[in-house]
């Protein structure tokens, strides 16, 4: 396998920077720039130097052995200071060490993948942990990158495997005059894991909300202060005010962190009958961008609004400083309760939130839930079908197995790993 090297801090001037070396060659290569290499996983400062004996930088240098980095390899990491030229020349002098090449983008969180250093959700994890903006999506990524699916899956996995091997043993020992039943232990052991993927089944939504951001939609009227209050909210002029009605021609979004939540607010078109055909346009984006919200705030005028508010949405008094109670987008009265309120919501709903957050883990999970239920058909018909229910227990191994990225995603791997920077 070849030895890779690349740049794992952001590129561009900086305090530090972190070149990581991986692979059968890392450690010679340490040798050729900083000497003999220092004892694993001991940092030790060295000065680096090219292939003709000048100095590049003096740097803090580590080395992790093979079963014991972050890639499974032997990886070696100089730490050097973060100028623009010091890491361009030691990475020219890493690139004419013979065995290296530059790192793709992902390729050292790919080996450790394939070494078996993370499986597929914890890298998931990762990714998901650098893109990270917000408190509440940290912590989701990190208990991903900690290995909480695999954990969960390790349990499903081995109850399986109990329930398939019971069932196996009675198709063995079928020519006895007494076999064992042990249709009560895997009918439980089954339904436990069923209701158990259920569970995290349910709590997808949730959680790829938190993941890719909540959608908050202020709905109302023309000309009532919906952009005013988009506003107030942002902290800066995001939208355009104007005293006409109709301003507001199509979905204006802005993003923002609300209580640790990733949040986008929509300023919609005032929604209105209208014969102006760019106005309507713009009203009917703004009624299907309203309903696919996960909140709507909807800001009235004493009129009913035009569309019916769902239950847990927010309805208030517009223009407050014009007619009292409500919120003010002009002059602030009332914002810091409805944004308290809008979090509180909002809150409630990522409590929600499983382990799982993609679109991928909800397949192989239904994907289970359906064999889970088709084994416990098969045991309650009777032994003469015991083979159908542990071949499909056998099928939801494999659809978990797939989960983790163990078996079948070859064709995934392309396009997660790209996401990632060369050093990652």
């Amino acid at each position: 396998m070849d030895t890779i090297f690349a740049l794992a801090t952001a590129a561009g001037k900086a305090g530090v920077a972190v070149i990581r070396v991986s692979g059968p060659s890392a450690f010679a290569a340490c040798e050729q720039l900083a000497g003999p290499v220092p004892s694993v996983r001991r940092a030790s400062v060295r000065r680096l130097r090219d292939k003709q004996g000048g100095v590049l930088d003096e740097a803090l240098v580590l080395c992790f052995e093979a079963g014991h980095s972050f890639t499974g390899e032997d990886v070696v990491e100089f730490q050097c200071h973060g100028s623009v030229a010091i890491t361009s020349a030691v990475l020219r002098s890493l690139g004419e060490v013979d065995g290296l090449r530059m790192a793709e983008p992902g390729e050292f969180t790919r080996r450790a993948l394939e070494n078996g250093r993370l499986d597929l959700t914890q890298v998931e994890g990762l990714a998901d942990l650098i893109e990270s903006e917000t408190e509440a999506q940290r912590i989701q990524a990190q208990r991903l990158l900690d290995g909480a699916i695999g954990q969960k899956a390790e349990i499903w996995r081995r109850d399986l495997i109990r329930a398939a091997a019971l069932l196996e043993a009675t198709i063995d020992f079928a020519d006895e005059e007494v076999p064992e039943d042990v249709s009560v232990e895997v009918i439980a052991l089954t339904e436990k894991t069923r209701q158990s993927v259920a569970e995290q089944l349910k709590g997808i939504d949730a959680a790829e909300r938190v993941r890719s951001g909540f959608e908050v939609a202020i709905v109302g009227a023309p000309n009532v202060g919906k952009s005013t209050l988009l506003n107030a909210l942002a902290g800066r002029e995001a939208a355009i005010t104007s005293e006409y009605a109709g301003t507001t021609r199509d979905v204006i979004e802005v993003r923002m962190d609300l209580g640790g939540l990733p949040v986008t607010v929509l300023d919609t078109a005032g929604i209105r009958e209208t014969e102006d055909h760019v106005e309507g346009i713009g009203i009917a984006r703004a009624r299907e961008r309203a309903m696919r919200a996960d909140l709507r705030v909807f800001l009235v005028d004493g009129q009913p609004p035009e569309l019916t508010p769902k239950e847990g949405d927010i309805v208030i008094q517009a223009k407050a400083d014009l007619r009292g109670a409500g919120v003010s987008g002009l002059t602030g009265h009332g914002v810091g309760e409805l944004v308290t309120e809008i979090t509180n919501r909002l809150k409630g709903q990522a409590a929600q939130a499983g382990l799982a957050t993609r679109e991928r883990h909800r397949l192989a999970l239904a994907q289970a839930i359906s064999g889970l239920e088709a084994a416990v058909d098969h045991v309650r018909i009777g032994t003469e079908q015991y083979d159908l229910a542990a071949e499909e227990l056998r099928n939801v191994v494999r659809a978990l197995e797939s989960l983790l990225g163990r078996i079948d995603v070859e064709n995934l791997l392309d396009e997660i790993f790209a996401s990632f920077c060369l050093g990652k």
